[in-house]
């Protein structure tokens, strides 16, 4: 009897190893689920912004010299060159999240007379493309909104020039009837300096405010009355804009 009950434990406790080794092999044979991780939102460098832009040049300290013509030539002469507003396209690449390079695309024509002794001559008009290159720090720990700084270079090219070709009566004495021809305007490279920010509504888009000062001083010629007349238009405009901004 001791016999039976001592065979029957040991069934019973190779049925209990059994079964435990089976239930490990079961586990070790079910796949195993766990909960993915959220995924990285993913990072695209390019933004594009679409501005109204106001162009304001600072035409103090032009010079004027006439030909022949001293009165006209003094240091009272000058130049004045009309503000203008235009639409304008900037296009921005992210290095990294906080380093960018923005280039700015945008036409402009302005007109441009005389001050001081060639008071209510006009000049003529000149179109400028002033493709601006600057490279920015964006500051990011301000949530949606996010001021940058920037410097960079700029190259303007002036074409379509016109004479104004319009007989005026300018200072004297003695009073001189002046018509102005043959306007040309050189190519120039200058500086720039920008501050700004972008207010993100959200992941995409955005409003935009940028302010640039621009150097800009190219020399040009023209011809009044028959006379040679040349000189250095300081332009050196602001350039103040507002739009909307888009990252990719």
């Amino acid at each position: 009897m001791q016999r039976t009950i001592r065979n029957l434990a040991r069934l019973a406790a190779l049925g209990a190893a059994f079964a435990a080794a089976v239930e490990v092999a079961q586990a070790a044979d079910l796949p195993v689920y766990t909960k993915a991780p959220p995924s990285a939102e993913s990072f695209n460098p390019w933004m594009i912004r679409l501005r109204v832009l106001g162009v304001l040049p600072d035409a103090g300290g032009s010079t004027v010299n006439v030909a022949g013509v001293p009165t006209l030539s003094s240091p009272n002469s000058g130049l004045s060159i009309s503000n203008q507003a235009v639409p304008e396209l900037d296009i921005s690449y992210f290095f990294t999240k906080n380093i960018a390079a923005e280039l700015i695309l945008g036409v402009t024509r302005h007109s441009i007379s005389g001050t001081g002794s060639l008071a209510s001559l006009p000049i003529g008009k000149t179109t400028l493309l002033p493709p601006t290159l600057t490279l920015q720090y964006h500051f990011d720990n301000f949530g949606a909104f996010k001021p940058y700084i920037g410097a960079g270079v700029n190259y303007t090219v002036f074409f379509n020039n016109s004479a104004a070709n319009t007989p005026a009566a300018i200072v004297g004495p003695p009073a001189i009837v002046a018509t102005t021809t043959a306007l040309h305007v050189s190519n120039q490279w200058g500086g720039a300096v920008q501050f700004g920010f972008d207010y993100m509504l959200d992941r995409h888009w955005g409003l935009n405010v940028d302010v640039k000062k621009l150097w800009l001083r190219p020399d040009y010629s023209a011809t009044v009355s028959g006379l040679p007349v040349t000189g250095t238009a300081h332009i050196d405009p602001w350039l103040v804009g507002g739009g909307v901004t888009y990252k990719f």
